[in-house]
């Protein structure tokens, strides 16, 4: 890129080198033709054509150093207009080098030459050639007309290179949005993924060693509705992970984006997660007082619960496992409680849990504690805020919480907590 970069600018400048050449060529025509054709002082001689033509050569350059290529054509004209020859043949390349001062320098810079080009002739011709000041105060008008053009054409200039400045600088932006919007959406996905499945999965294998264990513990004895009943959980767990699924992946097929993935779970499914739990031998007492919540702040909920309700049927240790949730609006804020009597001796495979549910709630502006409760047993314990800004209490909570995150995730969740 860079060096595609670089060919386009060195192939502009020598297009610029080439026309700027022409240009320099076309006015020395023209100063020739003049100089032969109107009769306004004395036909040059060789030291008028030797001072005319020199003034052509430094146009070329004009773009690359403006200023020195108007002295420097003064310093050829001064003395030509001063030896009376054909004044009109010098005009050209005079307003084209006061051309190039105006249209790539300041306003500042311009308004400076433009008094220094009409003062410094009238000032001499007053005292040397007191006839000729008419004549300079006649071509004042087009130096100034020249000086006020050049000047027109670099704001133009400046302002269509801000305008396309701003609006690359409104594309990147507007791709920076694109990307983190979709960094977004699939660190949702992934997160919906990870609790839907880690859930459901669990749910199904604790219950599908409830029917195990009813077939292999008294053959003669088999208790029929109990494995029913445990087959019928299995079953119902499957059809729910099966449509909540379908609408985690819908996103990815439609078009709509993330607007058009339908209703966000809320409360209103805590009781279905609490049942869940119950499937799989839990004892969970459910308590909701909360309304009007959020739909973001009700599907953090949802979320925040459902992974701590996996983590303690998975890890509880225990059959008769009591499992107590708590959610009530509290202060503006939504109060976020999961706490279980479990042993915590539960081993597997390191995740990815805490940290989720901790990105859930700081996506919201809240925070997240997690950890093994006094004697025994964990708890989280979660406070979201319902359209209210954090306090600076929970401000710190959260910077504090989210380096803790960043530790665990490090260090690859090894503690049991983490493995929750």
């Amino acid at each position: 890129m860079a060096a595609r970069k670089g060919g386009a600018v060195r192939e502009l400048r020598t297009r610029q080198a080439r026309a700027d050449a022409c240009l320099a060529a076309g006015s020395a025509a023209v100063a020739v033709v003049l100089a032969l054709s109107v009769e306004d002082g004395r036909r040059p001689d060789l030291v008028g054509w030797t001072l005319l033509l020199a003034a052509q050569l430094p146009l070329p350059a004009r773009r690359r150093h403006p200023l020195l290529v108007m002295l420097a054509v003064v310093a050829c004209v001064g003395p030509y207009h001063a030896l009376d020859y054909a004044h009109s043949a010098a005009v050209p390349v005079g307003m084209i080098a006061l051309y190039s001062v105006a249209v790539s320098g300041s306003a500042r810079r311009t308004l400076l030459t433009g008094v220094a080009v009409l003062s410094v002739p009238l000032t001499v011709n007053a005292f040397v050639n007191p006839h000729q000041v008419a004549e300079v105060l006649r071509i004042s008008g087009w130096i100034v007309s020249v000086l006020l053009f050049g000047g027109y054409l670099r704001i133009h200039r400046e302002n269509a290179a801000a305008a396309l400045e701003r609006a690359e600088r409104a594309e990147r932006t507007r791709e920076e949005e694109a990307r983190r919007r979709v960094a977004e959406e699939r660190l949702r996905i992934a997160r919906d993924l990870h609790d839907l499945l880690a859930h459901s999965i669990t749910l199904i294998g604790v219950q599908t060693s409830v029917a195990a264990h009813v077939l292999t513990a008294d053959p003669d004895r088999l208790d029929r509705t109990a494995v029913a009943k445990a087959l019928d959980d299995i079953a119902e767990t499957c059809r729910s992970a099966r449509g909540e699924l379908r609408t985690t992946l819908e996103v990815l097929r439609d078009p709509g984006g993330p607007e058009a993935r339908g209703p966000l779970p809320g409360l209103h499914g805590l009781s279905d997660l609490a049942d869940s739990a119950r499937a799989a031998g839990a004892r969970v007492d459910l308590s909701v007082r909360g309304e009007d919540v959020p739909p973001a702040v009700g599907a953090a909920v949802y979320r925040i619960v459902q992974e701590a309700l996996t983590n303690a049927v998975r890890h509880g240790g225990r059959d008769d496992l009591n499992v107590r949730v708590a959610v009530h609006d509290d202060a503006g804020a939504l109060r976020v409680t999961v706490s279980d009597d479990g042993s915590g001796t539960g081993a597997g495979v390191p995740g990815f849990g805490l940290v989720g549910m901790r990105e859930r709630a700081r996506s919201i502006g809240g925070v997240l504690e997690a950890g093994p409760r006094e004697g025994k047993g964990f708890e989280v314990s979660a406070v979201l805020p319902l359209g209210q800004p954090a306090t600076r209490e929970q401000s710190t909570r959260e910077q504090s919480t989210r380096e803790q995150s960043t530790r665990e995730q490090s260090m690859g969740e090894q503690h049991m907590g983490e493995q929750r």
